[in-house]
């Protein structure tokens, strides 16, 4: 670190707070990654709340001459987000938003999330234009700054064609607001200097024929090569070239601090089919032909991109048995009514008369189907980064062809496959545009890999930016990948453009250096990332963070992508005889790692090769806490013992605090915390009272015949009523049993409940052998009660009905409340709506098992109007760690309170420790679900 790095931080920790600057080693390593397949490992990383924070620090760097880079959501592939200098993220500060015109413009900070962006203005029936593979992930800040388009987007819908007007700042720190007359006129008297800088670039095209000539001709494609030199020929205006000079800069030019966009048509009627020819040849035919009809889509796949997929679940079978010869052409077709999508459909299949189409799955609306068919396209690149082998990188490369040249350019693609040894790389792409992505694997531990690689890329680029005059980059960004080549691809004239713009915008050159402009004609192979083993459950984890937006740590600690980071930087460390080196990292990985993962699974549900970090962690935790094994074995074999010590500690602890009163509490169970470092769980006002409606098999009711509902309290509503403030004073366990009596059903209450348990409690701690024991006890005692499965069983907390439906081998009928009124007691039941405002919570495992629109659609039954509070996926209570890690729970539901309307008094959920801790953070009580179908039901 150089002087000038840490006169930087120095003054930084004026400004800025402790955690707003991250210098330790291990988080600088772990929040400098990002999806690419580069490693640079910044000197410091900041998370910056405001615009005043950004024109600060970069009014800093430039003095002392530190060079820095933004970065949104790190899933861009192409290098564009490292630094070996300052990082600066974003914190969740930056997820505003403002609706214009009736959804015809959005107004958008650039932490906010491309599929969020489509949520706000789905009531509209509109959306953004771009529809990056990542929009459930990458922020608008990077979907701007790199120009990314995607699958119906096209060149027609990107960020260049569709904005409307930003807010920009410079490096000299100035703010610019393009949509603001005042804003245009103080930049035009404060920057007439570069104006006319940005003018004279304009003279510099307009008077070279052939340089305008080779612009107009690389945008006739798709192409993020470089900087967006059509704003030179499309606009005249110098704010406005500066507006589209931003796009597609990817962080080199400037910070984008908000975008504005025109919208777009969001057809609600889809229609998609799979069509599949002989030859590559036949297929680029069919492409061209296919351009001339009402089509949002078509994605080519190529014979072994088909095979790579072939044996997944839900597949079509006439995949395995397609040679690798043959591609695919996957269509949709959009309209605004149902009338006009079959017309639609017909045209489409109607112009493709002449062809031979080997396979097809005809057009269909049916969301299953399609959504195998759009199945079969995105898991692609994950299919590949599945098998590949341990140490290796998955690399994603995204050049354009002319239409006219794409069979070809597929064919040329191939055979440099062959040559060079890539015999898993596969080709797909939007055929309309002639946009091929090709993924293959790539090892950088030796040198003669690095070396395959680079001479690889060099064909590549000679190929795609010579032969064919295409574009080695459509839409992933130039990056430090593309960088070596884009003079190669533009041209001496055109390269010194760009050299001229970068200088005018960033004469001190401080800006995301490397990036873009590049002389370093080996850059795309240097900084490369290792991927050492690690464990089989992450090893096949390619980095690309789509796991971040739903972990609850995220803020607090680590993200699962960042996790596996640090683990394997650990495990390489430890490989390596580096023992001081490692158990520095592995103090560090404990608590960030270990301690603070609430180990929910949603990572694996957003993860394109479905790995579950939690389970990495919960294996950890098994090394970690083997000293508790037998206190854990002891616990589980008297577990009705247990439950009574539970009862008996939370009683005492209400006892305590009508003595003491709720400051005093708080302050002891402060300082306990502070003796026992963390050790001792922490108290909460919201803690619940003691259930004073205990469950035995004595209250099963017989009156019903044979309408029976098998009902098992899980452990916390056995144990817990509701907080002591709530209005509502009766525990789940009487509410439930009066809503099925209600609905006309008998009640089986199995044997000893008391000791039963799903072990989940056992589970998320990594102590598997009793948390085994637990799960099969229950089976056991549930096949017996519901009598080998003949009637339902309710288990009223959703981990637990989760885990039990996971972990049970015999077929029996689990569900949890939304799932009990929805499908067993509402056709017996009468609803009166409220007319109130309500707040819902869904859990982690509501939402893995698929829940999240039932559990809507039941509380639209019961309220007027109900509030799903956004950027909550998960609470964070994780089992018992609101008590005893309690900074997660209020990392998770930190944009909770905010959320809640004034006139909103209560909200619900299906898990009664979670409700615990929303409560605690909302300021109003939550509870069942169960309480509010109860309140309006007869």
């Amino acid at each position: 670190m150089t002087n000038n790095d840490q006169q930087l931080i120095s003054r930084l920790e004026a400004i800025l707070t402790p955690e707003q600057i991250l210098t330790d080693e291990a988080k600088r390593l772990a929040y400098g990654t990002d999806a690419s397949f580069y490693r640079m490992v910044p000197k410091v990383v900041l998370r910056l709340n405001t615009l005043e924070e950004i024109i600060q620090v970069i009014g800093l760097c430039a003095e002392l001459h530190v060079p820095y880079t933004y970065r949104a959501a790190g899933t861009s592939l192409s290098g564009q987000a490292v630094s070996d200098s300052v990082l600066i993220t974003l914190s969740d500060q930056w997820r505003h938003h403002h609706i214009e015109e009736e959804g015809q413009k959005i107004t958008l900070q650039p932490g906010v999330i491309g599929a969020d962006a489509n949520r706000y203005l789905a009531p509209y029936g509109r959306k953004i234009g771009p529809d990056p593979a990542s929009i459930n992930t990458c922020k608008i800040g990077g979907i701007a700054a790199n120009n990314a388009s995607g699958m119906c987007c096209g060149t027609a819908q990107n960020s260049f064609r569709t904005v409307n007007g930003m807010t920009l700042v410079l490096t000299d720190g100035t703010v610019l607001n393009t949509r603001d007359e005042t804003s245009q006129a103080a930049f035009r008297q404060s920057h007439a200097e570069l104006l006319t800088g940005i003018a004279a670039l304009k003279e510099s095209v307009e008077s070279n024929p052939d340089l305008k000539a080779r612009i107009n001709h690389k945008y006739r494609l798709k192409n993020t090569t470089g900087y967006a030199l059509n704003a030179l020929t499309d606009y005249s205006d110098p704010i406005d070239i500066i507006e589209h000079l931003m796009i597609g800069s990817e962080g080199t030019l400037g910070f984008i601090a908000d975008i504005t966009y025109n919208t777009v048509i969001e057809h609600p009627h889809k229609a998609s089919t799979l069509l599949v020819f002989s030859t590559i040849e036949q297929a680029s035919e069919a492409t061209s032909v296919l351009a001339k009809t009402p089509v949002s889509a078509v994605e080519m796949m190529d014979g072994r991109a088909m095979r790579s997929v072939a044996d997944k679940a839900g597949m079509p079978a006439f995949m395995a048995g397609l040679d690798l010869e043959a591609a695919a052409l996957l269509v949709e077709t959009r309209a605004g009514t149902e009338q006009d999508l079959m017309k639609q459909c017909q045209t489409v299949m109607d112009s493709l008369a002449d062809f031979h189409i080997l396979e097809s799955v005809p057009f269909t609306t049916e969301p299953t189907t399609v959504n195998t068919l759009w199945a079969i396209r995105k898991g692609m690149f994950p299919a590949v980064g599945a098998v590949r082998e341990t140490g290796t990188t998955v690399i994603i490369e995204d050049v354009a062809f002319p239409v006219a040249d794409l069979a070809r350019g597929v064919r040329d693609l191939q055979a440099l496959f062959d040559q060079f040894h890539y015999d898993e790389a596969i080709i797909f792409g939007h055929a309309l545009e002639g946009n091929l992505h090709f993924v293959f694997t790539q090892g950088f531990e030796a040198q003669d890999e690095i070396d395959r690689y680079g001479a690889f890329m060099d064909a590549v680029a000679e190929l795609v930016a010579v032969k064919y005059q295409g574009s080695l980059k459509a839409e992933h960004g130039t990056g430090r990948n593309m960088a070596p080549y884009v003079e190669l691809e533009w041209g001496k004239d055109a390269y010194q453009l760009m050299l001229r713009i970068k200088q005018l915008f960033d004469p001190q050159g401080l800006l995301n250096p490397g990036v873009i402009i590049n002389d370093n004609p080996h850059a795309h192979i240097t900084h490369l990332k290792p991927m050492p083993a690690a464990d089989p459950i992450v090893d096949r984890c390619i980095e690309c963070g789509f796991c971040e937006p739903v972990c609850p740590s995220r803020t607090l600690s680590l993200s699962p992508r960042q996790r596996i980071v640090l683990y394997r930087e650990l495990q390489h460390r430890r490989r390596n005889g580096q023992a001081e080196q490692a158990a520095s990292l592995e103090k560090v990985f404990n608590y960030e790692g270990i301690d603070t993962c609430a180990a929910t699974g949603l990572c694996a549900e957003r993860c394109p090769v479905g790995i579950h970090t939690g389970e990495l962690v919960k294996k950890l935790r098994t090394e970690k806490y083997q000293r508790f094994t037998p206190i854990a074995r002891w616990t589980a074999k008297h577990f009705s013992t247990t439950t009574r010590l539970a009862k008996t500690g939370l009683g005492a602890a209400h006892a305590l605090q009508s003595m003491l009163g709720e400051p005093r509490m708080q302050t002891l169970s402060g300082q306990a915390r502070k003796l026992t470092r963390g050790a001792a769980p922490q108290w909460l006002p919201e803690l619940p009272v003691l259930n004073r409606h205990p469950l035995s098999e004595a209250d099963s009711t017989q009156v019903h015949g044979e309408k029976k509902i098998v009902y098992l309290p899980s452990c916390a509503s056995r144990i817990m009523g509701q907080q002591s403030d709530n209005p509502e004073t009766r525990p789940l366990t009487e509410v439930t049993m009066s809503l099925i009596e209600k609905a006309g059903f008998d009640v089986i209450v199995p044997p000893q409940v008391n000791d039963l348990c799903c072990g989940m409690p056992y589970d998320s701690k990594g102590m598997t052998e009793p948390a085994l024991q637990k799960i099969q006890q229950l089976e056991a005692s549930l096949w017996q009660a519901s009598e080998h499965g003949k009637y339902p069983i309710l288990i009223d907390t959703s981990p637990c009905a989760k885990r039990s439906i996971e972990h049970f081998t015999k077929l029996m009928n689990i569900v949890e409340p939304v799932g009990l009124v929805l499908h067993y007691l509402l056709p017996h039941l009468a609803l009166k709506r409220k007319q109130e405002t309500v707040m819902l919570h869904i859990t982690c495992s509501s939402r893995r098992m698929g829940l999240e629109h039932e559990m809507i659609e039941l509380a639209n039954a019961c309220a007027s109007h109900v509030v799903v509070p956004e950027h909550i996926q998960c609470c964070g209570w994780a089992g018992d760690k609101g008590f005893t890690t309690p900074e997660l729970n209020a990392a998770a539901l930190a944009p909770l309170k905010a959320q809640v309307p004034d006139e909103c008094t209560r909200g619900f959920s299906n898990s009664r420790t979670c409700e615990i801790g929303l409560s605690h953070h909302s300021g109003i009580p939550y509870q069942s679900i169960l309480y509010l179908v109860d309140e309006v039901a007869s």
